[in-house]
Order: structure tokens, then C-alpha cells, then sequence
């Protein structure tokens, strides 16, 4: 009986506490209505200055933070992107070596061309 006597008492605790939140239900609901933004922080006049450049601060490193966090995201895909760019770069090149060779052609060919008119 021991036991079910801490029950009991827990039991009531706690009927107690939610018989005292119905009690105050109406208030508790228009205090999580009102918005909580429209609150006004009580600032002493000599100090409103300090908050607006706290406040550009805090945009400022938020700002920084996204970026920042944006370049942590992406660190583990840098191996795979140098991987790509080295890929790119090496196609690049066999590119650029083929229009190398594609314009000494065509500068070979109307080399003939020219003689081919002269005749």
C-alpha cells in the first residue's frame, strides 16, 4: 500500500497543477496569441545608438555566418569538384591541341589554295 499511496500523492500533484492551468487557461491562451514580437525592450536613450550598431553587426555576421556555413557544407564534395576540374581542364587541353592542329591545316590548305590560283 506504500506504493500506491506515492502514486496517489502524484496523482493528486498533479491534478492540482492541472485543475490551477484550467484556472488560468484564459490568460495562458491571449499570452501565446499575442505576438511576441510587438514586446519593446525598455532601452535607455544613451544606448539606442549602441543598438543600432549592434543590431547592423548582428546582420552583418549573419550574413558571414551563411556563407561560411554554405563553404563547410561543401567542403566534403572539394575532392570530387577538383576531381571534375581536373577532368575539365585535361579535355581542355586535348582541345586546345586540336585546334592547333585543325588551323595548321587550314593555313596549310589555303596555302595550296593560293598556288593552286596563282597557276
Amino acid at each position: 500500500f506504500f506504493f500506491v499511496d506515492q502514486k496517489y500523492e502524484i496523482f493528486q500533484d498533479m491534478n492540482n497543477h492541472l485543475e490551477a492551468v484550467l484556472k488560468e487557461k484564459r490568460t495562458l491562451r491571449q499570452r501565446l496569441i499575442k505576438p511576441r514580437c510587438q514586446d519593446n525592450l525598455p532601452v535607455e536613450a544613451p544606448y539606442h545608438k549602441y543598438i543600432v550598431e549592434l543590431l547592423t553587426e548582428a546582420v552583418a555576421f549573419i550574413e558571414k555566418l551563411e556563407s561560411h556555413l554554405q563553404t563547410v557544407r561543401s567542403s566534403p564534395q572539394i575532392p570530387t569538384l577538383m576531381k571534375d576540374m581536373d577532368t575539365a581542364l585535361t579535355k581542355t587541353e586535348v582541345l586546345v591541341r586540336d585546334l592547333e592542329e585543325l588551323t595548321e591545316q587550314i593555313l596549310k590548305w589555303r596555302e595550296v589554295q593560293k598556288e593552286v590560283h596563282s597557276d
